[in-house]
């Protein structure tokens, strides 16, 4: 079975992920294939909009399929891996700065590398099941496919929180965060994809949206601005130790199962990229991350934890946020010289 269904369809390009049974966590070969459609419909005219979904309901995407990267890591090659984030943050920044409509039906778990492909579009649609997350700190990396970008867009000091402690958003809050446009019941979504195909117009849309039910960050907004509002992490980790309530004591246990040095870098990345309206500058930043995070980090170390021993006892390199040297976030987040990431090819 392939792992995608790529094929253009009346006036739309349309892009299925294939892989329900993994939750459709995203391969490099995917990446690539992604990266190529998009380009072949760039100037293709019976491609008025690009619609991407994906099979299955319990997710649109999970994540990247990162069995690949621990393989090579844990063997000391580190090129597969770097290669991989390389390509994959120049599709995320095709996708956000496409000439089309790109319309994404974000259904179950979008998290990660599905944050990448289905958060950066024009019109992003969430349904009644949609939980969208950037949990990468707890497997020591940090947000990344773009989305340090959104998170540093977000109101306040949600960015801060989200990704910090890796919490799931539901429709009304991943809109409120800005990692969504529209909500649509999910019952309706058959009938709008098939007028977006027939008619190639992204207004199609507007018709069958709805309110989102209730969501859970709005009510918290002054408590997280409170709690998230320190300059490091290491300032914030004091703050939720000494805060009172049930809110902050939850965020305290989230916080606390984060590499510290992977929450120290999403801080220092969300102060350096807030209010920022270049996507390539975040996923630059990030790549600075995740091109030492298998050296230098600690995304080995998570990925052992949580999914190959799956001991949820990972030996961090620092025993806390508080306990991480400012130059050690510095050293991960320096310019990587001839090897930062580039978008020449798409400059071209």
């Amino acid at each position: 079975m392939a792992e995608l269904n790529i094929r253009k369809d009346g006036r739309a390009g349309r892009i299925t992920l294939n892989r329900p049974k993994a939750l459709n966590a995203l391969t490099y070969g995917m990446c690539l294939a992604i990266d190529d459609a998009l380009r072949d419909w760039r100037d293709d005219p019976e491609v008025a909009l690009v619609l991407i979904d994906a099979e299955g309901d319990r997710a649109f995407c999970a994540g990247g399929d990162i069995a690949e990267m621990y393989a090579t890591g844990t063997s000391g090659d580190y090129s597969y891996g770097r290669k991989f984030w390389f390509d994959e943050y120049r599709m995320n920044a095709r996708i956000a700065d496409y000439g089309k409509p790109v319309v994404s039906f974000l259904q179950g778990f979008t998290m990660g590398g599905g944050v990448g492909v289905g958060c950066h579009g024009s019109h992003r649609i969430v349904g009644e099941t949609s939980q969208i997350a950037m949990p990468e700190c707890g497997i020591g990396l940090v947000p990344d496919v773009g989305g340090s970008f959104l998170l540093a867009r977000a109101p306040g000091r949600l960015g801060e929180y989200l990704g910090t402690t890796g919490a799931r958003m539901g429709p009304a809050d991943a809109i409120l965060a800005g990692f969504a446009d529209t909500f649509v019941p999910e019952a309706d979504w058959p009938a709008l994809k098939s007028a977006l195909v027939e008619a190639g117009d992204a207004g199609q849309i507007g018709a069958r949206t709805t309110p989102a039910p209730d969501g859970t960050l709005d009510r918290h907004r002054d408590e997280i601005d409170a709690l998230f509002a320190g300059e490091t992490a290491g300032d914030i980790l004091r703050t939720l130790r000494h805060a009172e309530g049930e809110f902050a004591a939850t965020a305290m246990k989230t916080f606390s199962r984060a590499a510290p040095l992977s929450a120290a870098c999403t801080v220092e990345m969300m102060h350096r990229l807030r209010g920022g309206t270049d996507m390539r500058r975040a996923l630059e930043l990030e790549y600075r991350f995740t091109y030492r995070s298998m050296e230098h980090a600690d995304f080995l170390e998570g990925i052992r934890a949580a999914i190959i021993d799956k001991d949820r006892t990972p030996k961090w390199r620092h025993s806390g946020a508080d306990a991480v040297p400012a130059v050690d976030v510095s050293r991960m987040l320096m310019p990587l010289g001839e090897n930062a990431l580039t978008f020449e090819e798409e400059l071209a």
